[in-house]
């Protein structure tokens, strides 16, 4: 039996953007279902955070997840499987109040807001949401007497990328799971893998965090264990090198049709024709970027490779960790705070 899996989609995402429920449409129907259809496959596991923001859900984007995803969905005759996540959760301390069951409970879905055994054909499997105060000691007894081989969830598990770069410091030990061959989970934007445990990502860019780190969802095997990643080829987000200095940038056509529909960075190495630049502005507007952000090369850093001027110093949240590190203060508690900084900073990331 095959398993689509796919993870933290935040329906609702920038703000209920028209364009980012475009660019999900894109990929659902050229992509996810594509791939569905043409492999047979008919059960779907969501492995949490399908809709982006827990206290509400904007009236088109309950629209878009149903039309765009849901409906698609069950005409096809897929089961679908969704453990809640902590986006889609009202309270934090309790998954018995969440926006997607609320729209989708009277659909022929399955949802799981504590953890639970559930049958995939001959292969049992551990499905766990999103861990919290409410459900921690029957989720935690579960994990420990199951007799699953295989867990699905929305874990957060110490010394993974949230997003490239940013390794979470807090979370469960990931040991809680080294009974299981294989554990496959959501939360952390990045994909990545240790040990037994495998970090889907999420199947689109959202931030420039995103940019550059592939993005799709995933194809689990039950009789072979296989994992499968099918990448998403449609990007948001793209970095354009200007230098009107180059002689081979200038005897180089550009190709326009790059920026339509994308939120653009554009980072001058060198400028020397005012007019040329305005022009090349002219024509990249002419594309309708979702958004132009000019960066200017004042401090000559070396720009030559695909990185951004922010990968040259630290990054910001490795700034943060530092200046905890180094506070000299009495009576803080710089576990508890670095966790909350980076909660903080990990949740902006996914906002703006």
């Amino acid at each position: 039996m095959k398993i689509a899996l796919i993870t933290d989609s935040h329906a609702g995402v920038r703000n209920d953007s028209l364009a980012f429920h475009d660019y999900m449409k894109k990929f659902y129907d050229n992509v996810f279902f594509k791939y569905l259809d043409e492999h047979d496959i008919k059960t779907i596991v969501h492995c949490g955070d399908i809709i982006d923001r827990r206290k509400y859900i904007n009236i088109n984007t309950a629209n878009r997840l149903r039309v765009d995803l849901i409906e698609p969905a069950l005409s096809r005759g897929i089961a679908w499987h969704q453990c809640l996540g902590n986006h889609d959760t009202y309270h934090k301390n309790t998954n018995s109040i969440s926006s997607f069951t609320e729209l989708f409970n009277y659909f022929p879905l399955n949802i799981y807001d504590k953890t639970t055994e559930v049958m995939f054909g001959d292969t049992k499997i551990l499905l766990i949401p999103w861990i919290c105060d409410d459900n921690k000691e029957h989720s935690f007894n579960l994990i420990r007497n199951t007799d699953a081989q295989i867990a699905f969830g929305h874990l957060e598990l110490e010394g993974f990328e949230m997003f490239k770069g940013s390794i979470v410091s807090h979370g469960d030990d990931p040991s809680l799971f080294g009974r299981f061959d294989i554990v496959c989970s959501g939360h952390f934007h990045h994909r990545s893998h240790r040990g037994n445990v495998y970090y889907l990502g999420s199947p689109a860019e959202y931030t420039w965090s995103d940019y550059n780190d592939p993005r799709g969802f995933h194809i689990f095997d039950t009789e072979t264990r296989e994992l499968t990643f099918i990448e998403n080829p449609y990007k948001m987000f793209h970095k354009f090198w200007y230098n009107d200095g180059n002689k081979k940038f200038l005897e180089t056509d550009i190709d326009y049709t790059q920026f339509a529909n994308k939120i653009i960075k554009v980072i001058i190495q060198e400028k020397n024709n005012p007019y040329w630049f305005d022009k090349f502005i002219e024509n990249v507007e002419k594309m309708n970027p979702i958004d132009i952000q000019i960066v200017e090369d004042h401090m000559n850093l070396n720009l030559e490779e695909d990185q951004d001027i922010v990968d040259e110093a630290e990054s910001t949240i490795e700034i943060f960790k530092k200046y905890i590190t180094n506070t000299e203060s009495k009576g803080i508690d710089k576990i508890k705070l670095e966790k909350k900084i980076v909660d903080l900073y990990n949740e902006a990331l996914t906002i703006t």
